[in-house]
């Protein structure tokens, strides 16, 4: 980068991927490490030290001034050894170097064993915090390199799924123009075709998928507690209703939408000739965005899909991050 492009995007301030070390004490090599490891465990980014967090530039300590020992330094203290690029910047104020880090695709943590990861936080700045071992598979899945919901549930065998809800992915299949060919197949094969099931030293076991379509609502709550649905309606600040739901992922649907759906009401407008329906909420709209809360939502994480309607309209929201790749906007 040339000085003019660093000096600008100092001027963005740290983001996910920007984090800014003040370097005037000699930046510690632990601290130096858990930077780099909370961005690699991120998105990647650009380190750059000798810079303050309100973006004043201080410049390199002497003890820092030798760049070509940092690739070395990061490599030998991160678990995988991470491989990064370092170049200085001299710039008006002062020399500053930046560190390129990669995005890793696995976890990376300090070869003391810390383990970080970057988010935002409420006032829109980032911070590093630690990566907890039950967002291993969140991060792992984010990234493509495992299916969560091809997890067996060891504790049950086919035999424990709710007939009833079988029948009802058949149904929905035929409403809404799904697979046809599916139909014909037996129960069993209906449940692998879909991958509801799978074999585990020869028993047939439910996968997390199978349990949130076909399971019975106490094994819900057993095995999946962060399977949850919330429907509620606000006039103001009284609460009108206030419906929780931990049913198979269909009946959920269709009772929710059934509630919506009471509370979608027409105002008729005269276009030429024509009065056009005009409804409050458009059903396929909510469809959508409904069945979306649902099936993305993250399960290593407490919490409900919340759908909502109150004086502002209707919001839906689902525990959960951007999918990999996506970040917020800077301008919304």
């Amino acid at each position: 980068m040339s000085s003019s492009e660093i000096e600008h995007l100092i001027t963005q301030g740290e983001s996910l991927t920007v984090e800014f070390k003040s370097d005037l004490k000699c930046l510690p090599d632990r601290e130096l490490l858990a930077a780099v490891v909370s961005l690699a465990n991120t998105d990647g980014g650009d380190l750059l030290l000798g810079v303050e967090d309100d973006g004043t530039i201080t410049g390199l300590h002497p003890n820092h001034r030798n760049i070509t020992t940092l690739p070395s330094l990061i490599a030998n203290r991160t678990n995988p050894s991470l491989s990064v690029r370092v170049e200085t910047v001299e710039i008006p104020q002062g020399l500053i170097a930046r560190i390129q880090v990669p995005k890793s695709r696995q976890l990376v943590s300090t070869s003391e064993g810390l383990l970080q990861r970057r988010r935002l936080m409420a006032d829109g700045k980032p911070e590093a915090v630690p990566f907890y071992p039950h967002e291993f598979v969140q991060r792992q899945s984010s990234l493509g390199l495992v299916d969560p919901s091809a997890t067996a549930i060891s504790e049950l065998t086919a035999e424990g799924l709710n007939p009833l809800e079988r029948h009802r992915i058949r149904e929905a299949i035929q409403r809404y123009g799904g697979d046809q060919s599916l139909l014909p197949l037996a129960d069993n094969e209906l449940d692998g075709a879909l991958g509801l099931t799978t074999t585990v030293e020869g028993i047939t076991r439910p996968t997390v998928a199978g349990l949130l379509l076909l399971g019975k609502e106490t094994d819900l709550r057993r095995l999946l507690p962060a399977h949850e649905v919330a429907f509620q309606v606000l006039r103001g600040t009284d609460v009108r209703v206030n419906e929780f739901f931990r049913k198979p992922l269909l009946q959920t649907f269709e009772e929710v939408e059934q509630l919506f759906r009471a509370r979608v009401e027409e105002e008729e407008i005269q276009v030429g000739l024509f009065r056009v329906p005009i409804p409050n909420y458009d059903r396929r709209a909510f469809r959508e965005a409904f069945v979306n809360a649902l099936v993305h939502r993250d399960y290593s994480r407490l919490g409900a899909v919340h759908v909502r309607l109150d004086d502002d309209g209707l919001s839906i929201s689902s525990p959960g991050g951007f999918v990999d790749g996506v970040t917020p906007c800077k301008t919304c």
